[in-house]
């Protein structure tokens, strides 16, 4: 157990996960935390990494800091995904071992697990089939984090924790249309398109003015804002299937996914940085040699609950009140079928989930209408 003047150095102290962790650290009264910002940290440069460690010396790390995005970012940006990634972890946790670092919590993602992955998806089925295409360089350098935890934790006796979350939503969540996750992206083009629909253009342009949105034409990016002609915005919305009559999202709809709530996923997350040790992750096996293999000690955090796309989609026309129609584009992937986490272990190791789907559509609705009229005021 840490106690409460731990120095702990939270990564990505801003993002959707990092910021939950950071306020739930504070409620239980761990108050010397560290957090810095992109601007001020690159993680990207080992250079300045090492320098903060050398001047900071915390004694826990939180590792939230990633380079994340939904299928279509995935499938544009593959080198950035694996490159950026493999680099934040390697400075991260490289330093952290150098400089004596007593715990630190890595996050990573069930992406990790393999395309045909039995469901739900235990911890031990991580690379026993191929991956995902669409998401594969990103899982791959999930993959690697973890496993640099695992060998960190044997060759040197760490203990270093990974948490592998499934799909996440709530406060300062990404609602950008085109790098988001798909239930922020589904609340972002709902809301727009009940905006066209209710002819509310006032609000439309307080939308876009808090996040202009951008396409690509003949190899220029063009952007529209709070000031933009009418008629561009409506072409480029369309762009991202936003009409008045409809909301048009990706694939089928049928495939099946998990979501947590990123204020629960922070309280797991807390929960195994103080309550749980290496140790605690794994069994020993021996396999045909008498080798004492300790591998898949990540720890899966979920609900353990699935539903479709489409549901979702559904429940947030219900709660925004959007009347117009929602279509599918079936020329579009749809990504794995079925990413149910079995979450038996860190059932086994003291944390449930409280907050269901509907409450959190709720919730993430309500705090994005919130944002639009706070930054309205203040512009």
């Amino acid at each position: 157990m840490l106690d409460k003047n731990t120095k702990i150095y939270v990564a990505g102290h801003h993002g959707l996960v990092g910021s939950a962790i950071w306020n739930n650290l504070k409620s239980r009264g761990y108050n010397n935390l560290v957090g810095k910002s992109h601007s001020e940290l690159d993680l990207l440069d080992p250079i300045a990494v090492k320098q903060f460690f050398d001047e900071e010396q915390p004694e826990a790390v939180v590792l939230a800091a990633a380079h994340v995005g939904g299928i279509m970012a995935n499938l544009q940006y593959r080198a950035d995904f694996i490159y950026q990634n493999l680099q934040i972890q390697q400075n991260v946790i490289g330093e952290s071992w150098k400089h004596g670092v007593k715990k630190l919590l890595f996050l990573g993602s069930t992406c990790i697990y393999p395309r045909e992955a039995p469901q739900p998806m235990p911890e031990d089925c991580l690379l026993t089939s191929p991956l995902e295409y669409t998401n594969e360089p990103y899982a791959i350098a999930k993959i690697a984090g973890l496993k640099m935890c695992e060998s960190f934790n044997l060759q040197y006796g760490t203990n270093y924790i990974a948490v592998m979350p499934t799909n996440l939503y709530g406060p300062n969540d990404n609602f950008h249309l085109e790098n988001s996750h798909v239930l922020p992206a589904m609340i972002r083009k709902i809301y727009l398109a009940k905006c066209l629909y209710e002819n509310d253009w006032e609000a439309v342009r307080k939308d876009i003015g808090l996040r202009p949105v951008s396409v690509m034409r003949d190899g220029q990016k063009f952007v529209v804002n709070a000031l933009s002609d009418e008629n561009d915005i409506i072409d480029v919305l369309a762009h991202y299937g936003i009409t008045k009559e409809a909301v048009t999202l990706w694939g089928t709809g049928s495939p099946m996914r998990e979501f947590l709530w990123s204020e629960e996923m922070a309280d797991a997350s807390v929960h195994v940085l103080l309550n749980v040790d290496f140790k605690d992750t794994y069994t020993d096996v021996r396999n045909a040699d008498n080798i004492n293999e300790i591998r898949n000690c990540h720890i899966n955090v979920g609900t353990g609950k699935e539903i479709s796309i489409r549901e979702v989609a559904e429940k947030i026309m219900a709660e925004i009140g959007f009347k117009g129609e929602l279509r599918w584009d079936r020329s579009k992937p749809d990504g794995t079928l079925k990413k149910l986490t079995d979450v038996s272990k860190l059932h086994r190791l003291g944390w449930h989930h409280k907050i269901e789907i509907e409450e959190g559509i709720h919730r993430l609705y309500q705090w994005y209408l919130q944002g639009i009229c706070i930054n309205h005021k203040q512009s």
